[in-house]
């Protein structure tokens, strides 16, 4: 399991220690008491943030909420998975924090780094993993001018990085891109000529579906949910357990993360739906490239 892994078995620890205790009734202040700690730190370990919870609190936790040896046994592997990964380091993006990521984007990295799914739908950017270096650049520069020439280059190194993903033959990502994305000149006409060159060539690894959604494509409702993506993630190796998936919906003041099974349905849906417009990949390819070479690629 990668260092990120820590992620995932933060979720679903937190996650089972909220439904155990919910389902008995008990406030988090006496679930607090049980195991001589703070409410806060009962609440951030239940929300998957990383606390120094002993395995004997969480035996007390166990006992007060009358967990069974099954429940006792999962929540102890889920510490113990916690525990390894941690101690083998933080995630690969922590080196990059003089970038100046956008707050709470870090968490993003290391969902993105766990997830062995990843299902977009953009209406005006691409997707990192699919960014030349050019058209990050032009990006970064439009998103905080007062950047540094150093800060800039430290993004466009993080984004190579993420890119490193889809060589990965247990990872697949589907695209779902709008023509606007394709028609935006991002960086000026030779950037953009050159990323739509280099996405034409992604479009040949075997684990990348791309589908564009042209302009005369019936009215959908990919126009009115706007840009998101939606991950999903493998079983945790010890514990086996499966992490639900994530829609992440990156907004210009803040981020979102829904993972409510009812919501993470409505967009499952909305993806469903943009995919019955949608080019195949083979009419999508001959577009971008159509694009290419408009721009004189």
């Amino acid at each position: 399991m990668s260092v990120t892994g820590s992620t995932l078995a933060r979720r679903a620890f937190g996650r089972e220690l909220r439904r155990l205790r919910t389902t008995k009734n008990i406030q988090m202040s006496e679930a607090a008491r049980a195991a001589e700690t703070s409410p806060q730190s009962i609440s951030r370990t239940e929300d998957g943030v990383f606390t120094r919870l002993t395995s004997f609190q969480v035996n007390a936790l166990c006992d007060m909420y009358g967990a069974n040896d099954d429940e006792r046994k999962m929540l102890l592997a889920l510490l113990q998975e916690v525990r390894s990964s941690r101690e083998r380091g933080g995630g690969w993006w922590r080196a990059y924090a003089d970038a100046q990521i956008a707050t709470g984007f870090d968490h993003f990295l290391s969902l993105e780094e766990s997830a062995n799914r990843f299902t977009a739908w953009k209406i005006g950017v691409l997707p990192g993993m699919l960014q030349t270096s050019e058209y990050r650049r032009a990006l970064a520069w439009s998103e905080i001018p007062p950047l540094t020439a150093e800060a800039i280059e430290g993004r466009i190194e993080l984004a190579t990085r993420r890119q490193l993903r889809l060589e990965d033959p247990d990872f697949s990502m589907i695209a779902l891109l709008s023509e606007a994305v394709l028609r935006e000149q991002v960086g000026g006409r030779s950037v953009m000529g050159r990323q739509l060159a280099h996405l034409a060539e992604v479009t040949e690894l075997q684990n990348v579906s791309l589908r564009v959604v042209p302009f005369t494509a019936p009215r959908h409702l990919g126009i009115l949910v706007g840009s998101f993506s939606l991950l999903e993630f493998p079983e945790l190796p010890q514990s086996k357990l499966t992490n639900p998936p994530i829609v992440y919906v990156e907004e210009y003041a803040g981020d979102l993360y829904l993972e409510r099974e009812a919501e993470v349905r409505r967009y499952r849906d909305a993806l469903r739906e943009i995919g019955q417009v949608a080019l195949d990949e083979v009419r999508s390819r001959q577009m971008i490239l159509a694009a290419a070479k408009e721009l004189g690629e």
